[in-house]
């Protein structure tokens, strides 16, 4: 996975070796900062030496003395091992600064010239130890690296925790890592000061781990085999690591249904128990792995009469983790699991299977493990293997009906009917709607390396097309190559015509082209009698006609709508349902939107459709933002995100929407970093559409950041990528009174109400009443900057109650705070107003407060303070004058944040006095570092002082 140039950090904050770990390595180099000491714990092969390493080269440059150890198991035994590691070195730097009885002991006990036992020599071996930390640490700042705690032989492990515990303010820190399976870290703990930071790392998400696998060089894995590595690997780095290696190396691919191949040295690690057990037993744990979802009452019907007893062997052994309270047979690691089956032989496996094909109740997992069972091809089997496709396709779990499909392919003999082909093509369906487009891409393109049918070609042509997603501009021969297969049949045609409505879209940005092409397409499948087809076609031409503002997008709606109706067509992304519901977000219907949007997202997820998921998440966040319930729509959108990211799909949109959505209740500087994401992503892809959307949410969130000028760079370009894309309703994006209010605020009053009067009228002819009410929000600016505040006051009054009641919560907010500043504005001394009255205080923005904080808008909520409370003499932090020269290279909020730390404030008192995040604070200043070359904030007190002198 490569890391986009926005999301990186500096070289200090994210090495390349700690991929995974930003929290633990941050929370460590803070505690670091402080002057504590930090313990990393966790089990074998979890990345705590990789972590340890990373901090240790990092503070290892800052302090004077580094002092290093890593101990054995092998070695553990041996007294004042680790000890000697640790000072064996240094020990003549600081033996003439010991007392004569401590100098003696502790030579003796590094030396081994002489007879020194902690027994003996306890007492002076004690003092000596902490003394010579002292005599180091007053020459500079020591750092003590000791990986693999646990294996400290008991002598060095007293000595050091004596020592550590009586440090006090001495400049000596503890960076330890030691393996524990839980929290099993006490005892190691008492080798460290009392204040140590201990922290545990945990399993690696699935997408920590692709992003590991591509760094270490295994790129290009299906995300369906990446899904395979984490779930086999439990998450653990090393053991990842090693299934990546062992696949790369490995020329054939693993069978369907089948476990990843486990390397030797893994098999070594997980089943050194396993010569413990009876043959009996071993095949027993065999049975048990081959299983999906392994029970006592299916190995009994499997034939494993004694299974109680040798699961109970098993799981003392730490094979098995007792379930008390239920009757599943689980693995401790699905490590174990994995290896235990690949160490088998493969007759072995094969009679595995065939007993769980008789035991299993399941007909999926029967047809399954008959599969397995089954040596080459067999029409019976690959009928049985059929029929448990389409039930899990039934069932919802596209994912698991695709599995079965290969299989059902593998077992068809040639001239069987259906033919093999056929049956991969319906495995690629399957996997494009569980989101696993690597998957079906390669199905797709091995059946075109051999099929002649244009049928099953053109079948295959449009999986490619499908699993190319946005980037369609990638996939430009295919097009002609399809239409060529196509022939003149009207069935086939459909298909590509179809999707060349989507190039036209997509690529050209031309939504009349795109119109015209799903209108043919529609045409086409109504001749050819595929439904299927045709309702993709209508609802795709009434959503483009809803963008253009046509006048027959109603009834084109009406046609997608009408019977028959395909059941997974009406729930798709891109079925009549989908545009009906942008058509009920675009009339400001957002009650009907929100139930229309829930029951779509519930059938999608029960029928396992993943991409359909991805939108429908990403809409509801849409409708949930436009009523003003922000914190919800956080939740969904980054909920939308995440899963677009895992599948690899929908990723540009779900940036968008989690841009907008960071921006109104999250973070703006994670808001701006999505936003810019997007628009990047966008324009590699050569996508026209999501090239406005993301420039439209950038400049949303440049305008919440305070940065009009940036809002009417990339409004400005919206307007014209909207201008010649053919989209006249300005309910799609919903941008133009941001940019008019923008406008006002760089003082381009003519271009502002330009904005507002080309849009009014477009808004006026669709009836859209919301956007009509926002445009007037932004006009009440423009009059109120030429001087007319009365004017802009009652029209502001208006605007909020009109969006009150349609419901726009946010925008109600806006229009209140807009309306606080007016006023506040108008009663200013020295501002020109009718009639007399007195400064407002506080409590004139008690309105925009308690709207902004029903809606959970945090950054707007931070706005109002800021204008409700302006603090003394407000203007930049003064910087004290022996660091001015060096803060010159920051920007402003920089300078202000950086001048804060200088006055010692704390992260939460600077978020505080410049009303922004803690964590926008915390941004800021990892900036700041980089910028200005320096590690921490004790650098930045250092930059205040100015040079030493003398």
């Amino acid at each position: 996975m490569t890391v986009r140039r926005d999301f990186e950090e500096p070289a200090r904050c994210r090495p390349d070796l700690v991929i995974g770990r930003e929290e633990p390595f941050t929370a460590a180099r803070e505690q670091l900062d402080r002057g504590g000491s930090v313990l990393l714990h966790g089990p074998a092969g979890i990345g705590k030496s990789t972590v340890l390493r990373a901090l240790a080269a990092e503070y290892g440059a800052t302090a004077r003395t580094v002092l290093r150890c890593s101990a054995t198991e092998s070695e553990s035994h041996l007294p004042f091992l680790a000890l000697a590691d640790l000072l064996g070195l240094v020990l003549d730097d600081v033996s003439d600064q010991l007392p004569a009885t401590q100098r003696t002991a502790l030579e003796s006990a590094l030396t081994g010239r002489g007879e020194s036992t902690l027994q003996r020599d306890g007492l002076a071996l004690r003092l000596a130890v902490l003394s010579a930390l002292r005599a180091l640490a007053a020459a500079g700042p020591v750092l003590v690296v000791a990986d693999d705690l646990q294996w400290l032989d008991p002598a060095s492990a007293e000595l050091l925790g004596f020592a550590a515990r009586r440090l006090g303010d001495t400049p000596v820190q503890l960076l330890c890592a030691m393996r524990a399976e839980d929290q099993e870290y006490d005892r190691q703990l008492r080798a460290a000061p009392p204040d140590t930071l201990a922290l545990r790392l945990g399993p690696l998400s699935r997408t920590q781990v692709s992003a590991l696998l591509d760094h270490r060089g295994y790129t290009g894995l299906p995300r369906s085999t990446v899904r395979d590595i984490h779930r086999t690997s439990g998450g653990n780095p090393l053991f990842a690591l090693e299934l990546g290696r062992a696949l790369a190396e490995n020329p054939v691919p693993p069978r369907p249904g089948e476990p990843l191949p486990v390397p030797t040295s893994l098999r070594a690690l997980v089943l050194n128990r396993l010569e413990m057990l009876s043959d009996e037993a071993r095949h027993t744990l065999l049975v048990a792995s081959a299983g999906a979802r392994p029970t006592l009452t299916l190995l009994h019907a499997a034939g494993r009469h004694h299974a109680e007893a040798e699961t109970a062997r098993a799981a003392e052994l730490g094979l098995l983790a007792t379930e008390p309270e239920g009757p599943a047979v689980r693995f401790a690691h699905p490590l174990i699991s994995a290896a235990l089956y690949a160490e088998a032989p493969a007759h072995r496996r094969r009679a595995a299977h065939a007993a769980l094909s008789e035991a299993a109740s399941d007909p999926i997992e029967r047809a399954r493990h008959l599969a397995l069972a089954t040596h080459g091809t067999d029409p019976e089997v690959a009928a049985r293997l059929a029929g448990a496709a389409a039930l899990a396709r039934d069932r919802g779990a596209p994912s698991v009906a695709a599995s079965l499909g290969l299989l059902a392919a593998r077992h068809t003999p040639a001239g069987g009917v259906p033919a093999a082909d056929e049956r991969r093509l319906q495995a690629a369906e399957d996997a494009i709607t569980a989101g696993e487009v690597d998957l079906a891409r390669d199905i797709a393109r091995e059946v075109l390396s051999r099929a002649t049918v244009p049928a099953d070609r053109v079948r295959a042509w449009m999986v490619v097309i499908e699993a190319a997603g946005q980037a369609l501009g990638d996939v430009d021969a295919v097009f002609p190559q399809a239409l060529a297969d196509a022939g003149d049949d009207p069935r086939l045609l459909a298909l590509v015509h179809y999707q060349l409505a989507w190039r036209a879209l997509v690529v050209e940005g031309d939504f009349a082209e795109g119109r015209e092409e799903a209108a043919h397409a529609a045409e086409l499948a109504a001749r050819g009698g595929d439904r299927r087809t045709e309702l993709l076609a209508l609802a795709f031409q009434a959503q483009a006609e809803t963008l253009m503002g046509h006048p027959d997008a109603p009834a084109t709606i009406r046609r997608a709508l009408q019977e028959p109706q395909d059941p997974q067509v009406a729930c798709h992304h891109n079925g009549a349902g989908s545009t009906r519901l942008r058509w009920l977000l675009m009339s400001d219907q957002l009650p009907d939107a929100r139930a229309t949007v829930t029951r779509l997202l519930s059938e999608v997820r029960r029928r396992g459709m993943v991409e359909s998921e991805v939108h429908f998440l990403r809409m509801l966040a849409e409708t949930e933002l436009r009523a003003g319930h922000c914190g919800r729509a956080l939740d969904l959108s980054r909920e939308s995100l995440r899963l677009a990211r895992d599948s690899g799909i929908g990723e540009v949109a779900s940036a968008v929407l989690t841009s907008v959505a960071e921006a109104s209740g999250g973070d703006v500087d994670r808001a701006l970093a999505l936003a810019r994401e997007a628009a990047e992503h966008a324009e590699e892809d050569g996508d026209q559409i999501y090239m406005s959307r993301a420039l439209a949410s950038l400049g949303y969130v440049q305008l919440v950041a305070g940065d009009a000028a940036g809002t009417v760079r990339s409004l400005r370009r919206v307007r014209e990528l909207e201008q010649g894309l053919g989209v006249t309703d300005p309910a799609r994006g919903r941008w133009h009174g941001d940019l008019a209010e923008a406008l006002v605020r760089v003082g381009e009053l003519a271009e502002a109400q330009d904005v507002v009067d080309v849009t009014r009228e477009q808004a006026l002819r669709l009836s859209r009443e919301s956007v009509l009410a926002v445009l007037d929000r932004a006009e009440a600016l423009v009059r109120a900057a030429r001087g007319d505040h009365e004017g802009a006051i009652a029209r502001l009054t208006s605007v909020q109650d009109r969006l009150a009641k349609l419901g726009y919560g946010l925008e109600e907010a806006r229009a209140a705070f807009a309306l606080a500043r007016l006023r506040a504005h108008a009663q200013a001394p020295g501002s020109v107003r009718a009639g007399g009255g007195v400064r407002p205080g506080p409590a004139s923005y008690d309105e925009a407060a308690r709207l902004f904080r029903r809606c959970r808008a945090l950054p707007w909520l931070r706005q109002v303070e800021a204008a409700a409370s302006p603090p003394p003499a407000r203007g930049p932090v003064p910087v004290p004058a022996p660091a001015t020269a060096a803060l010159d290279g920051l920007a402003s909020m920089e300078r202000q944040v950086a001048a804060l730390v200088m006055e010692g404030a704390t992260n939460r008192e600077i978020a505080a006095r410049l009303f922004i995040s803690v964590k926008t604070v915390e941004a800021t200043l990892t900036r700041v570092y980089r910028k200005l070359g320096i590690r921490s904030r004790v650098d930045i007190v250092r930059l205040a002082a100015g040079p030493r002198t003398g």
